[in-house]
């Protein structure tokens, strides 16, 4: 009998070694759109799976919905069913002044600063990208507006009161952090304790040091976020299929 993961509804075997993997569902459809011959694989709660080919390789799409602790389970079913390299194509709001909405965001690694982790892994583990991805990343994005670097990683995406774990913005700016995302932390973390390789590139749809998250001015909609969304998009599957990626 064909085993199935109880949350993604992927069944082992099936998964190919190379995954893109996103928060919302529907920019899985919209990954899988540019793949050859996609198929849907499942689909369950918050958990949109693909299978299709680029350039001749296999890559699966499965969407993880928001925060750490539900995207790691899609990351568990995911590896557990035949995934050996992880690339989160997500998006990010900027910290450092310089990451602009539109720009993209290459990440070496995670400050993490969520529950998740904390019951993971050992105080001070580090979230760090695999780094032979991560450069296949950075040239697979060529020319345009990125940034390569740190992030944070967190739980809390509307404010609540100031806590002795509320990160502070202008802090991880002085400590040359680029921007703040609620995933990316989990799937490093998991990427080293798991022996798979893990990346990820982000597209910047606000700046959270200029204004807050908040419903009225979080505009993941915007031209400029779309735009930098469909070349990160790119970017990932070029980066799958490029021989620094192979080295």
């Amino acid at each position: 009998m064909v085993q199935k993961m109880p949350h993604t509804h992927l069944e082992i075997g099936s998964v190919s070694p190379d995954v893109l993997v996103c928060g919302d569902p529907g920019r899985a459809t919209q990954i899988a759109a540019l793949l050859a011959d996609a198929v849907l694989l499942a689909e369950w709660r918050e958990y949109r799976s693909y299978q299709g080919h680029y350039q001749g390789r296999t890559v699966t799409v499965c969407s993880h919905g928001i925060g750490a602790p539900g995207a790691a389970i899609a990351f568990e079913e995911l590896i557990a069913a035949g995934a050996r390299t992880l690339i989160r194509v997500g998006s990010c709001g900027g910290i450092l002044p310089v990451v602009r909405a539109g720009d993209i965001v290459i990440v070496t690694a995670a400050v993490d600063s969520t529950g998740y982790g904390r019951e993971l892994v050992p105080p001070g583990y580090p979230a760090v990208a695999d780094g032979p991805l991560t450069m296949a990343l950075r040239r697979a994005v060529g020319e345009g507006p990125c940034h390569m670097g740190l992030i944070l990683s967190r739980d809390l995406f509307y404010a609540g009161v100031v806590t002795p774990f509320t990160p502070d913005y202008e802090m991880m700016a002085q400590a040359n952090v680029l921007a703040v995302d609620m995933e990316c932390a989990a799937l490093f973390l998991l990427g080293s304790l798991r022996g798979v390789r893990a990346g990820a590139i982000l597209a910047v749809n606000n700046h959270v040091l200029s204004a807050s998250e908040s419903a009225a001015t979080f505009q993941p909609q915007s031209a400029a976020a779309k735009a930098a969304e469909m070349a990160a998009i790119q970017a990932a599957l070029d980066a799958l299929v490029s021989d620094v990626y192979d080295t």
